[in-house]
């Protein structure tokens, strides 16, 4: 039961991340974007989590671009 507990942490704490940046960016609650994404997937039979796989990749992606060039002489 621990290892179910560490693994659900562990998604919650990597995986939630991107409804919480989608809602900071909004300025709605993070709750109501997580629902909206289950709500989504359950209707359109997965294309909610594909978005959801898509918009984590593109954050990650966004993310090393931006802290990879912090200065003008970096170039």
């Amino acid at each position: 039961m621990n290892f179910f507990y560490k693994m659900l942490y562990y998604f919650q704490k990597r995986g939630y991340y991107v409804c919480q940046r989608i809602a900071d960016r909004l300025g709605i609650r993070a709750k109501v974007v997580r629902t909206s994404f289950m709500y989504l997937t359950f209707v359109t039979l997965g294309f909610g989590f594909a978005l959801y796989l898509f918009f984590a990749f593109w954050i990650k992606i966004k993310d090393i671009v931006y802290t990879k060039r912090s200065s003008v002489f970096d170039l």
